[in-house]
Order: C-alpha cells, then structure tokens, then sequence
C-alpha cells in the first residue's frame, strides 16, 4: 500500500479527533490549532476532562460516543476530515468488557468504516504494548513480535481494533506505545503516586519496569504522521530505555520536593501484570528523523506541575487492582 504525501503548500488540515478531550487526544489537538489546523473532537467524557481543551474559533467539540454509529457518520460525513486521529478507548473499569467491546471494537468499526466513506486520506491509531502479551518473546520488542489476545480486556479490544484498522485498506498508521506520561495523564503509576503523597495517603511500588514516552515527544512523531510521514503499518513510540516504577516513584518525590519517614514498599506485581515493557523505536527514528528529547526528571516535574494547578479527583487503570 502506498503511502498519501501531503502538499506542504497546503495552509490548513482538517483532523478529526475521537477522543480528543483525552490525555493524549487533547495535546495533539493543541498542537494542530497551534499551527491553524481545523479540529473536530468528539469525546464521551469518560476518562477526558472537559478543561484540557480552551475554546478555538477552529475547534469543534462534540460530546458523544463513537459507540454511535449515527453519530459518527454525521460528523465525519459533514467534516470532512483529511486525516482521522482514531484516540478514543474504553479503560475506566477492567471488568467492563461490555463498554470496552462498545467503544475500543465496535467504536473502531464505526469510526473506519465511515473514514471508508468518506475517503480520508490516514487513519493515526493508539494500541497498547499490551497487546504483545504478558510475557513477551523478546526484549527490546521489535515489531516482529506477535500479537496475542490475552492478558486483560483493554489489551483485547484495542487488538482487535487494530485488526480491523488494517482490514479496512486505509492508508494508515496504528502507534504501539510505551508508557505515555506528562500534564493530563490521569491513568498508571504517576498521578496514583501524586494523589496519595498530597492526600497522605501509604505508597508502593510494583517490583515492574516501564518504558515512559513524555506527551510532547510522542506528539512530535504523530504530528509528522499527520503530514505524511511513515509507511502504511505499525510503528513504536517509545524512548527505547525502561526505568523501575521505583525511578519513578523517586522521580516524583523529587519533584514534590518531600522527604518520607520510611522507604517506600516495594510488591510483587499482580498475576495481569507486566514485568517489563520495552519497545524497540529504531524503525519510528529511522522514518520520521525523530528521537526523544525529554529526560524522565523533567517530564515528571511537568506532569506534578499540572497535577498541582488543575488537581486529580480521579485515576485510572485496565488492569485488576489489589489490596
């Protein structure tokens, strides 16, 4: 399949963005009408917040689900978009797989089969390291790695998804990620640890290690992917190293500048968990001239300081909790 190229001498793109009130929809978002791109967003407001959005004369917002199929046809069909940033997914609740299968399976088949339609040029999508299985075959993960249904219903349905994406024959770009963090991040270890350290609540640790991509080095690549860069397939972002979730924890502490009575207790990780996730990125640095940028003290300190300006009341995780 060949890959669109579009003309740099075009001012203005139009995207359409499921999704797009979310952690990572929202700074793609910006970035976009930052350089005055048109943006349509549709979000249900599950786990994207209403704030990570300020109103743009060429920014439309629609709350909804993209579980509705109607809905989706409307809004794509009267758009127009060039490009589709499919960011949309089901993770609130690890138990429910019914919303899962709505919004990550059928909310994909609906957003693809109207991009079909309607004759966009790229689909971007999201899917989850997850989705090479709880015990991966090889470290680095190169992108040769199979993929395996198992593991929890979020690493399912985003698999499937992915699936129909490259069934549709769509120009397109499915993104396996790292460990995304930074300001509006509200699921994994990161702002679980600010909100218990600032409501004085006990911490741990997963004896676990991460591969962390911060938001602006991940949006660096989409935003190329956007202007056509990138073969039709599959791609990593990540920054190729993982740190413990103890570099993290203590990363965070910096940032909060505090000092604990006691170290922090290190557990086993969960039976749904992952040891280590690390992503091989050779081939995204390679294609789209990109690498990562942003130390993980850094990145950390930006994501505490958003946490502090606009709080956390709420965080999220697909995976079965524990005591």
């Amino acid at each position: 399949m060949e890959c669109f190229i579009i003309d740099v001498r075009r001012i203005i793109l139009k995207v359409f963005i499921t999704g797009g009130a979310g952690f990572i929809g929202s700074h793609i978002a910006d970035r976009l009408l930052t350089r005055g791109d048109e943006v349509m967003v549709i979000d249900n407001y599950s786990t994207g917040r209403r704030d990570n959005l300020v109103p743009n004369n060429k920014l439309d917002v629609i709350e909804g689900t993209i579980a509705d199929k109607s809905l989706v046809e409307d809004l794509i069909s009267g758009f127009l978009p060039d490009v589709v940033i499919h960011s949309a997914a089901s993770y609130k609740d690890p138990n429910d797989w019914e919303e899962d299968s709505l919004t990550n399976v059928l909310g994909t088949v609906n957003v693809v089969k109207s991009s079909i339609q309607n004759n966009v040029k790229r689909i971007i999508y999201f899917q989850t390291a997850l989705g090479y299985g709880l015990i991966p075959e090889e470290h680095p993960i190169t992108l040769k790695h199979p993929l395996k249904l198992e593991g929890s219903s979020y690493a399912i349905s985003k698999t499937v998804g992915e699936a129909y994406i490259e069934l549709s024959g769509l120009d397109f770009i499915t993104f396996r990620l790292a460990n995304a963090y930074g300001p509006r991040n509200l699921s994994g270890p990161l702002p679980t640890f600010y909100h218990r350290l600032t409501t004085e609540k006990t911490c741990f640790c997963m004896d676990t290690r991460r591969d962390f991509i911060y938001i602006s080095d991940l949006v660096d690549v989409v935003m190329k992917s956007i202007d056509g860069a990138g073969r039709s397939g599959a791609y990593h972002i990540s920054s190729g190293s993982d740190y413990s979730i103890k570099e993290l924890f203590d990363a965070t502490i910096k940032a909060l500048n505090i000092t604990l009575d006691e170290p922090v207790k290190i557990k086993e990780r969960n039976p749904d968990d992952v040891y280590t996730i690390l992503l091989d990125p050779s081939e995204t640095e390679r294609d789209f001239v990109w690498k990562v940028t942003t130390p993980l003290d850094d990145g950390v300190k930006a994501a505490i300081d958003y946490y502090k300006e606009y709080g956390i009341t709420q965080t999220y995780t697909h995976l079965k909790t524990t005591d």
